[in-house]
């Protein structure tokens, strides 16, 4: 079958509980403030000052539901719950499993207070980056534009976070579903609220940048060009060996020095602190979104522990990436990184840095079309039963990020974190397959500048069937891909920021303490989730999306979902 697929979600199990309504509106709105902090580095023009930016007007989300159990509180500065997380231990007897259920008693304590949050940008000036600050500008100020389909209104479409319900439970008198924002579960940074700058090795404007990028209608782009164009980015570090050379011709906003040092470390510390500073910012989540490095090799005494790592930038090592150093510069300013290519940003000795210094990492690759979409078609065949015995999929785009991956060692990065995707589906199904075995799986990444930011998708899925008999698959996806790229950076940001002010302890101790510094539970947006040391990588998408809804439930005193409604299906 063919499908042409913009958007793609996926539902998961749902739980029971009774809902207290705490106003008939889950959705709040309010006068859309000035522009004026979207532009931290740009010069002072009519509408907006980088020196003096207009404060936003906060639209956190405060909870629209209360849970009414003593296992739950709430405080001006807190939300307070007390958790009974169930498992199931397996041990092997005498050649048979023996289950035994577990049950691990959590605190959870959510600070309620969200405070301005900024993000800025590895590679501002991108199609990603031109796409989501414009994105946001027309959100703000609620912005309608004529297309030749008809007019079009902003929206935060594509956005987990901003665009999908959750079952909250069942209505106390009707019995019907009550399904709330998932943005409302937890008090959230709004996206419209969000103060945005970033880096660039290309220092054109933003309009500029949105014109090159081709991605927006130019109506929408007509009306965001003023505040655009009084953005331009910051210098960033630019090594000429870690990207294609094609992009030589792009690097004209460079900070001097073609290899990591210390000085380039010290130099994005300092525009990290500058940037929350002139804004009066609370909080700064960096995210790369910039072009896919070839893989750095993990050394032994170069990048495999934190000293190692910190010693080689300071020895100008030459296989100490640009995305490493900012992922060490953010890590030194307790600002939490997100990486949204599919290099090795985060080698041995990064990871140690971040749970040194109990800083929040998080990768690695943007999950937004084909990867999402095998991601849930391969779960959805092995759980039925099916046995997948291989994938091809092609690709052609026309955007700057094909241009880049038409170098092999930068495609090679990427090529890595597209395989690796059915890994942990085809290992969780020991009949269908034996130990080692696995679907043959091919990837391939063309080149094709006529098409664009409207990346072609084409994957076959071969698979055997009842009594030798097979099944094929064939989907044909456009994926606009910015547009779908774009709402996953937001939902990076404001999900990352979230699990800044989450903390937990175990029943009966005394003091809380913050998640894991590599952000697992935001595997649901990345094609390769980055996992703590020594932890399974989950890629199956129901289970990834699962466990971001559960995990945050658990954090209000609510039960994980399920589908189970035996309230319709036991004779009462």
């Amino acid at each position: 079958f063919h499908s042409y697929l913009h958007s793609y979600f996926f539902t998961t199990a749902q739980p029971l509980c009774r809902v207290v309504r705490r106003s008939q509106s889950l959705l709040q709105s309010t006068t859309p403030s000035s522009c004026a902090n979207m532009a931290p580095h740009a010069n002072d023009s009519e509408g907006f000052s980088a020196n003096n930016p207009t404060a936003t007007t906060q639209r956190a989300n405060v909870n629209d539901f209360s849970v009414e159990a003593p296992h739950v509180q709430y405080s001006n500065e807190d939300i307070l719950s007390k958790y009974h997380y169930r498992t199931t231990e397996v041990r092997r007897v005498n050649g048979k499993y023996v289950a035994k259920p577990k049950q691990t008693n959590y605190d959870f304590k959510t600070k309620s207070h969200v405070g301005k949050v900024g993000v800025m940008l590895v590679g501002l000036g991108g199609n990603n980056g031109t796409t989501v600050t414009a994105g946001i500008i027309a959100n703000r100020r609620k912005l309608t534009w004529e297309t030749r389909e008809g007019p079009r209104a902003a929206n935060y479409y594509g956005s987990v976070v901003m665009s999908s319900t959750v079952k909250l439970g069942t209505d106390a008198e009707s019995g019907e579903d009550v399904n709330i924002p998932l943005q409302s579960m937890l008090p959230m940074v709004h996206p419209d609220d969000l103060v945005v700058g970033g880096w660039d090795i290309s220092g054109m404007d933003l309009a500029s940048a949105m014109d090159r990028a081709q991605v927006l209608e130019p109506t929408l782009k007509q009306l965001v060009k003023k505040e655009m164009a009084g953005m331009k980015p910051l210098p960033s570090i630019y090594y000429p060996d870690f990207i294609a050379s094609n992009q030589g011709d792009r690097a004209d906003n460079v900070i001097p020095g073609s290899k990591a040092c210390l000085e380039h470390v010290e130099h994005i510390r300092a525009d990290i602190r500058n940037f929350k500073s002139s804004n009066s910012l609370d909080k700064v989540i960096i995210l790369w979104t910039a072009n896919t490095e070839r893989y750095a090799e993990v050394i032994p005494g170069v990048n495999d522990t934190a000293d190692n790592l910190m010693a080689s930038i300071e020895a100008g090592h030459e296989e100490v990436s640009p995305s490493t150093v900012f992922a060490v510069a953010s890590i030194l300013e307790n600002a939490p990184f997100v990486n949204g290519s599919p290099q090795n940003t985060f080698v041995p000795g990064c990871i140690q840095l971040a749970e040194k210094h109990n800083a929040f990492i998080g990768g690695d690759d943007f999950k937004s079309g084909q990867t999402k979409m095998k991601s849930a078609l391969v779960d959805f065949l092995i759980n039925a039963g099916i046995k997948l015995t291989s994938i091809a999929s092609y690709n052609h785009l026309g955007n700057n990020d094909g241009k880049n991956l038409s170098s092999q060692k930068q495609f090679r990065s990427k090529e890595i974190s597209k395989s690796n995707v059915v890994d942990d589906m085809v290992a969780a199904n020991n009949v269908l397959y034996e130990k080692d075995e696995h679907p043959d799986h091919t990837v391939v990444i063309k080149y094709m500048p006529a098409v664009g930011d409207n990346k072609r998708a084409l994957d076959e899925y071969y698979a055997e069937i009842f009594m030798g008999g097979h099944q094929t698959i064939s989907i044909f996806n456009v994926c606009e891909d910015s547009l779908l790229a774009s709402p996953l950076i937001i939902d990076l940001v404001i999900l990352t920021e979230l699990f800044t002010r989450i903390q937990w302890r175990h029943d009966g101790e005394q003091d809380y303490k913050s998640f894991h510094s590599v952000l697992s539970v935001l595997s649901y947006m990345l094609k390769a989730p980055l996992t703590p040391p020594g932890t399974p990588v989950v890629n199956a998408l129901g289970k990834q999306r699962s466990a971001l809804i559960n995990i945050l439930k658990a954090c209000v005193g609510l039960e994980p979902e399920n589908d189970m409604t035996l309230e319709h299906k036991l004779d009462c």
